[in-house]
């Protein structure tokens, strides 16, 4: 796009998604950098407990019963750890927060190649830089949302009931993407914004609202532990929703004359039945909170 800034010998013309990585990485070296300072929120000690608690081992170990009790400690620590996955509450949210994952990953594969492809093959034929206007303009309201609307509504209507709103809402508005894409003009650059505007709201509604039921389901010095398991689990299935968007929208592209869901048609049909499984696993017995 700069070709008097960067020649296409530079490093940035011969590597052009190098530049957007690099700040990137410039913008987050900082942040990690500097969470080096900041404090544990998770466990505040009491200076005068903790001398206690020396001195109380300290005389532990001159018993010959020292060993034994390590031992135990030891054992139901390693319960401690493996009763998480036991805890239906937890694991349930985790489950569904990695269904609705893939689908979130999915759709921004999708979405973006959607919005590139020719008019042709059902798409908008937009640049890249279309794209990242649309996206950019969702990136601002997630903000506003997130950090102003959503703990009001969270606080109304509880975190389950959040989740399951925003994903029934997000069917019929995937649904329209399809009819959106025949539009042209401003018609469609206005109609487009704010059906991903509302869309990435909702996603992010819904995974917020996961986040919380996943915090509430274990006491405060599991947390990290808890978070742990959902982070590795979630990150398979956002590994799997790209290369899954990806193959699946290449495979509709190649049926634009089928008598069933042609072409985009699919691929929001498709989009919309995992939506679905994720909604019904947000119904009971499946999906519980934690009794306080």
């Amino acid at each position: 796009k700069f070709p008097a800034i960067f020649s296409s010998n530079s490093i940035f013309g011969r590597f052009p998604y190098f530049l957007p990585c690099l700040i990137i990485s410039l913008l987050a070296l900082p942040v990690a950098i500097a969470c080096f300072w900041i404090p544990e929120s998770l466990h505040t000690h009491n200076s005068e407990k903790i001398s206690s608690q020396i001195s109380y081992d300290v005389l532990e170990s001159a018993s010959p019963r020292s060993t034994d009790k390590v031992d135990l400690k030891e054992g139901s620590e390693t319960t401690s750890k493996y009763s998480l996955f036991k805890n239906w509450p937890l694991m349930s949210s985790i489950i569904v927060y990695c269904v609705f994952s893939l689908h979130d990953m999915a759709y921004t594969e999708i979405f973006s190649l959607w919005a590139v492809s020719p008019r042709r093959l059902g798409g908008l034929s937009y640049s890249t830089q279309d794209v990242g206007v649309v996206l950019a303009i969702s990136g601002v309201g997630l903000l506003v949302f997130q950090s102003s609307l959503y703990p009001l509504v969270e606080r109304i209507i509880g975190p389950i009931m959040v989740s399951r709103i925003a994903g029934i809402v997000s069917i019929p508005l995937l649904t329209s993407y399809h009819y959106i894409g025949m539009l042209s003009g401003i018609a469609l650059s206005i109609l487009l914004n704010c059906a991903s505007l509302v869309k990435n709201v909702l996603s992010i509604s819904i995974v917020t609202g996961l986040f919380i039921l996943q915090n509430r389901a274990v006491e405060q010095h599991q947390r990290g532990a808890a978070n742990g398991i959902a982070m590795t689990l979630m990150s398979l299935f956002k590994a799997a929703g790209p290369a899954g968007g990806g193959a699946l929208f290449s495979w509709a592209e190649k049926r634009q004359e089928a008598g069933f869901l042609p072409g985009n048609q699919m691929v929001f049909f498709i989009l919309n039945i995992i939506e679905v499984v994720g909604v019904l696993m947000t119904f009971k017995p499946f999906l519980v909170e934690r009794r306080r």
